[in-house]
């Protein structure tokens, strides 16, 4: 299947060959895409190029593919009371020590079966596409069973087999202690390294390990078992880390060797300096801080400064960021962490993609890489997060396919 993409006016993408943030900036040219693969950047259409099918590209500006790497898309129902409890002065841990936040996303996800949760999984994802978003990082974790967190990870591999849409499955077994095990913390960590992680590894539905190292959630030294164990069965390692409290969980993203750290907010020099050292890449969050009600952010430019490659995702989730709009995630990073568009269009393609270890295969718009593109009606990148609010998507390509068409 060949497809010509003609009549672009701009095409931004990442220059994975200088250093991050380094924008190449293309005018009035058409890409060749071929099975599913970008086969050729041309000036302008070559009169002996033969496609199956023309797509005009309206004159408009054509980036790579959005890649979200942290989603929690797989629950059950919605938090907005908690909203309103948060509006009213509760802090987000006040709510989840009484019992509300994850655990009662958790009673509730245990309450469906699996076709009902599938459904309503499936009506959320088209969303994504919707905001330009061909890739999304998918995460287990409401259901903190073995039952549960497997039909989480079922659902996931099921729905990737039906849309077209690239979901990357993480286990986050770890996401809380459930009520059941309340009282017997190890007892629920034996489970998820005694019998999660070798089913979930023996029936292939994850390639990441994901745990919440955080104050009244797992401990760094529980975390370090756990993310051990899973490496051990071949899933490698991301953490929820530092942010709540400064807690040691960069240092230990980097002492594990883990492709990233998300969250970050109250991350230490010496958690970003060996983030830096190991190669870790941070995912900073800026939808969840400022769905929160909070007012610090995590350092993006303290750790680009230290030399880390910085992305950043919406954690899209039922409790404290429900967006799955990655363009307004431009904003809030611009805004509150002094990201500028040229390092934002990396931190949400390629160095996202390189996070779930796929940038050879996505986040740039190179011959030879996924036909994964975004057609957005903006005049150039900085407008992205200026004209702030606004879905500026008009067609979003997976694969060569047009997947969203306004």
């Amino acid at each position: 299947m060949r497809t010509l993409l003609y009549n672009i006016a701009r095409l931004y993408t990442p220059d994975t060959q200088r250093a991050y943030g380094s924008v190449r900036t293309l005018t009035d040219v058409s890409l060749l895409l071929e099975d599913g693969l970008i086969a050729d950047i041309m000036d302008r259409p070559r009169p002996d190029v033969e496609a199956d099918e023309q797509l005009d590209g309206q004159n408009k500006t054509v980036i790579p593919g959005f890649v979200d790497a942290h989603t929690h898309p797989v629950f059950w129902k919605t938090r907005e009371d908690e909203f309103i409890m948060r509006i009213q002065g509760k802090t987000y841990e006040e709510i989840a020590l009484a019992g509300g936040g994850i655990r009662n996303s958790v009673r509730r996800f245990r309450e469906a079966d699996k076709e009902q949760i599938k459904q309503v999984t499936l009506q959320r994802l088209g969303y994504f596409a919707l905001f330009g978003t061909t890739t999304i990082e998918a995460k287990s974790g409401y259901g903190l069973s073995t039952e549960d967190e497997i039909k989480t990870l079922e659902i996931i591999k099921e729905l990737n087999e039906e849309l077209p849409l690239q979901m990357i499955p993480t286990f986050l077994g770890a996401h809380e202690i459930p009520d059941e095990y309340q009282d017997d913390r190890q007892g629920y960590i034996d489970l998820i390294i005694n019998e999660m992680i070798p089913l979930v590894t023996e029936r292939k539905l994850a390639r990441f390990c994901d745990i919440f190292c955080e104050k009244n959630v797992f401990t760094v030294e529980e975390s370090r078992a756990i993310l051990q164990a899973a490496q051990k069965h071949g899933l490698a390692s991301r953490l929820h880390a530092d942010e709540l409290h400064p807690f040691g969980g960069a240092e230990l993203a980097a002492e594990v060797k883990a492709l990233s750290a998300d969250h970050l907010v109250q991350i230490s020099d010496q958690g970003i300096e060996a983030m830096a050292q190991a190669g870790v890449i941070p995912i900073v969050l800026p939808g969840t801080t400022f769905f929160l009600g909070k007012d610090q952010y995590a350092p993006a430019r303290k750790m680009i400064d230290a030399g880390c490659q910085v992305a950043v995702a919406t954690d899209f989730n039922p409790g404290s960021s429900t967006t799955h709009n990655i363009q307004l995630m431009w904003t809030i990073a611009a805004l509150k962490m002094g990201l500028l568009p040229q390092e934002l269009l990396w931190a949400t393609t390629h160095t996202a993609a390189a996070s779930l270890n796929l940038s050879q295969q996505l986040g740039a718009i190179e011959p030879g890489k996924q036909a994964d593109l975004a057609v957005l009606d903006i005049p150039n990148l900085n407008y992205l997060p200026y004209h702030y609010g606004m879905n500026h998507t008009v067609m979003t390509i997976k694969k060569g396919r047009v997947i969203y068409p306004r």
